[in-house]
């Protein structure tokens, strides 16, 4: 379904992006894995990837820093020759009620969550618009859609993607390239596994009574990177089993 295209994945080393490299790469598609990841655990990553017969790579790249993208797609293109798709993965929490979280704490989220993104799109979309074709799909939450307590900063950068992500597809449609968001709710990843009773009361609140699997939201983002979703752009899809209806 994606044999012959590229996808580029932020945050891809581990959790939901590992999980989406490694879902891409089934369907056929070469990987280019960017992370702030140490080496030994970016070749871990990228040999289990590579075990299911696609081209791999992994770039360290802090996506808060400009340069540091730009050098990293420009390796990219020297390694690939193009980019088909690109996921925006890669995020941080700093959780802190509002009136305790401090103005660095704020910052630092949406540097990496939003602007982190912006930084990559702007890297892909000239590549994308020579090809007339291409997907961005942009890794959001429900906490960017209802909001979370604790979370001002992670909501705030969360619900900024999704309104990047509905920019971009007015944007670039004309050109065949489609940009959709995936909200996904609680997902079982070292972000949660350390909540309170192992996360038992807050699954109990999801109508599903279970936390998602990094392998379901790699699904979904298969959906939209490949053919089956051309006529899919500027949606916000949200995966959280039933929690935010």
């Amino acid at each position: 379904m994606l044999k012959g295209k590229v996808a580029a994945v932020t945050g891809g080393q581990r959790g939901i992006g590992r999980a989406i490299c490694e879902k891409l790469a089934e369907y056929g598609a070469d990987i280019a894995i960017i992370d702030m990841c140490d080496e030994n655990a970016a070749r871990e990553t990228a040999s289990a990837i590579e075990s299911k017969g696609v081209k791999v790579r992994a770039y360290r790249c802090d996506v808060t820093d400009g340069a540091s993208v730009k050098e990293t797609f420009k390796a990219i293109l020297a390694d690939f020759g193009t980019i088909d798709i690109l996921v925006n993965n890669a995020g941080i929490t700093k959780d802190k009620l509002a009136m305790m979280m401090s103005e660095d704490d704020f910052e630092k989220v949406l540097d990496v969550n939003l602007s982190g993104a912006f930084r990559t799109s702007k890297e892909v979309i000239p590549v994308m618009l020579k090809k007339h074709s291409g997907k961005i799909i942009n890794i959001s939450s429900i906490s960017g859609i209802i909001g979370n307590a604790g979370q001002v900063n992670y909501s705030a950068s969360k619900a900024g993607l999704i309104g990047m992500t509905k920019s971009l597809a007015r944007e670039l449609a004309s050109r065949n390239i489609t940009c959709n968001a995936v909200a996904p709710g609680f997902v079982e990843t070292d972000m949660t596994k350390n909540l309170p009773d192992g996360g038992k009361t807050l699954a109990d609140s999801i109508p599903l009574r279970r936390f998602a699997k990094p392998e379901e939201i790699a699904g979904l983002v298969a959906f939209l990177a490949s053919p089956a979703a051309d006529y899919i752009t500027g949606e916000v899809i949200r995966i959280d089993g039933g929690l935010a209806m």
